[in-house]
């Protein structure tokens, strides 16, 4: 696909416009009316090209992105905005297609919310989303900016880069600011109430996983300690638990 040069650099976030790609109008219509009604500016969209074009615009806040799109699915979509693109997305799934979760988080979408779903929710979902976003945007960073280094990971707040043994790892918004909680509470555990409210901006649901597979995909991606552990352990019931090696927990007081 040929894309423009204005799409290749958008212009950033531009307040509450949310752009919502789905191919059934008449929940985008409702949709729409409820936002409207909690002060966003919504435009529709209803194929997957129109919300590629619509995406790198620079002219929304996030996209709200289904699945299921006709010519170009919700993936592919996804694919072409992270190509060139921090913008947020919230990805539309259906409910009970866990794998469609799992890959729209693991390429790069920032949630997702189950259909059906009540408009309150996605509306919820929106503003803590564009409230993490706009942290990044806005906090004042200076030069040498906090560092935090655990063992073999370095976490550079300043430049929001992480690395593992000296090799950039490549993460996402999420994965980033969960990885910082992670570190700064290292070898304690995290409860998961506490991860959802600090990191995705919103109350816990028992029943959202959500940060379960943000957290198996940070997992994945900073693999095991350097004495061969998991780095990061589930604690039943409770939350989970980043592991210091053996050496480091030995040197602890």
């Amino acid at each position: 696909m040929e894309l423009s040069a204005q799409m290749r650099k958008p212009t950033g976030l531009s307040g509450r416009r949310v752009l919502l790609a789905d191919d059934d109008i008449e929940l985008c219509q409702l949709i729409s009316l409820y936002l409207e009604h909690e002060g966003f500016a919504v435009e529709a969209v209803h194929t997957g090209q129109e919300a590629v074009e619509r995406a790198l615009s620079g002219e929304h806040a996030i996209v709200v992105l289904d699945v299921m799109l006709p010519g170009m699915k919700g993936f592919e979509v996804l694919r072409y905005v992270r190509a060139q693109s921090r913008m947020p997305v919230l990805m539309l799934t259906a409910r009970g297609d866990e794998q469609d979760r799992i890959l729209g988080l693991e390429m790069g979408a920032d949630d997702y919310l189950p259909k059906p779903f009540n408009p309150r929710e996605l509306s919820a979902r929106i503003d803590a989303i564009l409230r993490r976003s706009r942290n990044d945007l806005t906090e004042t960073r200076p030069a040498g900016a906090e560092r935090i280094v655990v063992e073999d990971i370095e976490l550079d707040k300043g430049g929001r880069m992480v690395r593992r043994a000296g090799e950039e790892v490549n993460l996402t918004t999420v994965e980033f600011d969960l990885l910082e909680e992670f570190l700064k509470s290292a070898g304690q555990v995290l409860p998961r109430e506490e991860m959802v409210r600090n990191v995705l901006r919103r109350e816990f649901s028992p029943f959202d996983r959500s940060i379960d597979t943000h957290v198996s995909n940070l997992r994945k991606k900073l693999g095991p300690t350097s004495d061969g552990l998991e780095r990061i352990k589930g604690v039943r019931g409770i939350g989970y638990l980043y592991s210091l090696s053996r050496s480091s927990r030995g040197g602890q007081k």
